[in-house]
């Protein structure tokens, strides 16, 4: 049977049979009650001994029982059937071997990179052994079978030299992967020394029940926020199963204590810290259940409490809580009394006492509410809290960090229903050195709760920050009934701060696609903007759509109309310019209010056409050609081309008609001339001009009725011509009642002068003054005629040739004056600038030859600008 290793730590000893009395067994470390070896564990090593030599030739065959021992039991095994016994041949030496016996220390280990079983093999006797040499050999099997029912054949064996040192002790190592920790390791040993060789008995091993972890590393130790001493470390990290961990430390205060504790955790509390305190800890590890080794103790770590210890030192809150601060403040040695302790905030401000509290003889407490963000100063981006003796303040000081944590989260929901994308902004955060943002969410299965909270299972989500400072969040795929509570967390090494948690619906925050096939035109007869369009495909919500339109250009004045019939598809609204190009746009947004409005679709221009009848025909006047004792006269028409208000938009041609007693009604089509030139025969002949369009005719006309029996109606008493200035005429005059129907009066004026057109103007009936605007020379001679236009014809006109002539005079002094007035001023100018150079010129000139006064000898000393009474 082989011995099942279940100590890191055993002795293999080897004795003869006549040895067998207590002091051997003593010797041996083996206890009296377990000297009797059983027949079944017994190993035999035989030697021969050389027959010259006169004393010991005569012994006979010995035989060496070899046995393991542990601090459990001894264990004895002899050969196994199909393992050769060996024997060796000695000298003298195997009479020492007779007479003492051999004793060997032996360590196996599984090592803690999980690669190589060892055992150490060393000399329990060292001194009577040192000449002789010392050869280790280890031979062993690895089996996938847990409880082998026969001994391996001898050949399966495999075998390792041990690495012997000068100091006598040897290490094997037996290569094992990490797929066969789980396998049997059988294994012997065949010793040499001094001659003879020993073998153990058969060894039995699974190696994952004897490793020898690495021994922890990355000790550290901390004040925690509560006032204890956290000891942690970290884990070996090829350990293919939990630890369990022993700590040693001591303290070195007023009174020194050691202390020696187990654990299953990478950490230790130690409370009752004091400042001012020295501690220094070591810790190992071992496999938590079943057999296993301890590591190596770790390399020791000391820690020095200071002399002021806050807890927690740092603290990072959000606006509006409450936090509290601890305090053990030690002063020459001496633990001062929490009752002397005071608090300030950065050596600036004392904090009331109330918010002081006593916790024990030596422990203080403070206690700030309703806290407000902290105002960085300087690179100090956090509030310093002093805890103080009555009369100092030590250099330590505790840090504050008050971060506004409200951050809103805004989400929308593409129109194709298939992403949701949500955005924030981290300005409003106080940077935070070292801190980092994270969107975290949770989905629900349907809808939002009343009050979103943050969840304790919660998901993170990848955001980018995009160039106008805020970051961007891409949900896809999306449920659209769920409701995704979402924060931003700020991770930092002092803790983590959530943002108040905000629940979003995507349903409820769709952004639509704006409307398609988008047109504007403006209504023919009807004369009103419409503006049609397509309502997008989703959502499938009742939808409001908002209209803005506006006249075409660079800006663009817009006016909004809102339809509110989700069934509504188009829209008609009045504008001031049928004529004009407008541009229209449209956007959409769910009908409840919910969402968002859509972006405005692409704009949509009207085209410039007839849209109706133009308003009237032109205004027009007459030029009446001929000998004036003569009947038939020739009367040419002018009028000007109608503006686009006026001929809604445009005009094709021009129609005049004519009326007369003996000759009836006539048309004649002018095209799109502007002047006409017809032949007045009969007593009373009345024209109008027509427009006409591609809708149709003008139905207002002026009309104007030559008539021989009017043309000597007067009623004009007075015209007066008034010059204003150079761009402007007052025209006023004096009417007499008539008996006729007056509808308006002619003002025609020209230059005398010049062969410049007439040019006149239509003015009301009731106007008595008017302000002609036109260039106008005030030395030169123009003509004003003043015609009163009734119903039944063009009255007798009031002509006069120049402007009245009070103001005539004045105007023409007033033209003298204009040109006298800058030549004159003009001289004064030069004559000034003459005698200002003659002045210079005859100065320089008389004062050349005479001397300076302060050049010669007699005027040395003498202050000239000192007054000096004559005598």
């Amino acid at each position: 049977m082989a011995y099942p290793i279940s100590t890191w730590r055993f002795k293999l000893f080897c004795v003869p049979p006549n040895i067998t009395d207590d002091y051997f067994l003593l010797s041996a470390g083996i206890s009296k009650n377990t000297s009797n070896l059983s027949g079944d564990y017994e190993a035999v090593a035989e030697t021969k001994f050389n027959s010259s030599d006169t004393y010991i030739s005569n012994l006979p065959k010995v035989t060496f029982h070899c046995c393991f021992e542990s601090e459990q039991d001894v264990n004895c095994s002899v050969h196994a059937d199909n393992i050769e016994e060996k024997t060796a041949v000695s000298t003298e030496n195997s009479f020492i071997f007779q007479q003492l016996g051999a004793n060997w220390n032996i360590q196996c280990w599984m090592k803690g990179d999980m690669e190589l079983f060892i055992c150490y093999v060393e000399p329990l006797f060292k001194n009577p052994f040192k000449n002789y040499d010392l050869k280790v050999h280890l031979l062993y099997v690895l089996s996938d079978v847990i409880d082998l029912p026969l001994t391996p054949q001898k050949d399966s064996f495999q075998t390792v030299q041990c690495n012997c040192s000068v100091q006598e002790y040897c290490d094997c190592h037996v290569p094992v992967t990490t797929v066969k920790l789980n396998y049997t390791l059988l294994m012997y040993l065949k010793i040499t020394s001094g001659g003879v060789i020993f073998q153990s008995p058969l060894m039995s091993v699974q190696p994952i029940n004897a490793v020898k972890p690495h021994p922890p590393s990355g000790l550290h130790m901390e004040i925690t926020d509560h006032g204890n001493l956290r000891i942690s470390w970290c884990s070996p990290t090829l350990a293919p199963f939990p630890l369990q961990y022993q700590v040693k430390y001591s303290e070195n205060s007023t009174v020194r204590r050691e202390v020696d504790e187990v654990v299953s955790d990478t950490s230790l509390l130690v409370d009752t810290v004091l400042p001012g305190s020295s501690y220094e800890v070591q810790v190992r590890a071992k496999k938590l259940d079943g057999p296993g080794i301890w590591s190596d103790w770790s390399t020791p770590h000391v820690f020095t409490t200071p002399d002021v210890i806050y807890f927690p030192p740092k603290i990072l809150t959000s606006v509006g809580s409450n936090v509290s601060f601890h305090c053990i403040y030690k002063n020459e040695n001496k633990t001062v009394s929490s009752e002397k302790i005071v608090w300030w905030m950065n050596l600036a401000e004392k904090i009331p006492q109330r918010q002081c509290n006593v916790i024990s003889d030596h422990v203080s407490r403070v206690t700030l509410s309703n806290l407000k963000a902290t105002k960085p100063r300087g690179k100090f981006t956090y509030d310093a809290v002093y805890c103080c003796n009555e009369h100092e303040c030590h250099h330590r000081y505790a840090e504050l960090y008050v971060i506004d944590v409200n951050i809103n989260i805004s989400c929308e929901t593409d129109g194709y229903l298939t992403k949701m994308t949500c955005r924030w902004s981290a300005n409003t955060i106080q940077s935070l050195v070292g801190s980092s943002l994270q969107l975290r969410y949770h989905r629900s299965s349907l809808y939002c709760s009343d009050r979103p909270s943050v969840q304790t299972i919660s998901e993170p989500k990848d955001c980018h920050l995009q160039k106008d400072g805020f970051y961007e969040c891409i949900f896809q795929p999306i449920f659209l009934l769920s409701g995704y509570t979402m924060w931003i967390r700020i991770n930092h090494t002092l803790g983590s701060l959530d943002s108040p948690p905000t629940c979003v619906l995507p349903d409820s925050v769709v952004k639509p696609l704006p409307p398609s096939s988008v047109k504007a035109e403006i209504t023919v007869n009807i004369g009103l903007l419409k503006i049609s369009w397509e309502k997008p495909v989703f959502p499938e919500n009742n939808l409001q759509f908002q209209i803005r339109y506006g006249l075409n250009g660079k800006e663009i004045q817009w006016k909004v109309h809102e339809v509110y019939d989700a069934k509504s598809k188009s829209a008609s609204v009045p504008v001031p310019d049928l004529c004009a190009v407008y541009a229209a746009q449209v956007r959409c947004k769910r009908l409840d209010g919910l969402g968002y409005w859509s972006n405005w679709s692409n704009p949509a221009y009207t085209v410039v056409m007839d849209v109706k009848v133009p308003v009237r025909g032109p205004e027009f006047w007459r030029l009446i050609n001929g000998d004036i004792t003569k009947k038939e006269k020739n009367i040419t028409l002018l009028w000007k081309p109608l503006k686009k208000n006026d001929s809604l938009c445009s005009v094709s041609r021009y129609v005049v008609k004519h009326c007369t007693t003996h000759n009836g009604t006539w048309s004649e089509d002018v095209g799109n001339g502007t002047k006409f030139t017809f032949l007045w025969t009969e007593q009373a002949h009345t024209v109008s001009v027509v427009a006409i369009n591609s809708i149709g005719a003008s139905f207002a006309n002026s009309n104007l009725t030559f008539s021989w029996p009017m043309s000597k109606v007067n009623i004009v008493q007075s015209l007066s011509a008034y010059p204003l200035n150079s761009s402007c005429v007052i025209l006023s005059w004096m009417l007499s009642p008539s008996d006729y129907h007056l509808m308006y009066l002619i003002v025609e004026w020209k230059n005398l002068n010049e062969d410049d057109e007439i040019k006149w103007l239509r003015i009301p009936s009731n106007v008595k003054k008017y302000y002609i605007h036109d260039h106008f020379i005030p030395i030169e001679k123009y003509q004003f005629s003043l015609y009163p236009i009734f119903m039944e014809g063009m009255g007798k006109p009031m002509i006069i040739n120049g402007f009245t002539q009070d103001n005539n005079e004045k105007q023409q002094n007033d033209a003298g004056l204009y040109v006298i007035v800058p030549i004159i001023i003009s001289s004064c100018v030069l004559l000034l600038g003459t005698l200002l150079i003659s002045h210079q010129r005859m100065k320089k000139l008389f004062w050349e030859d005479v001397p300076n006064p302060k050049n010669c000898s007699w005027a040395q000393g003498l202050n000239f600008q000192k007054r000096t009474d004559i005598l």
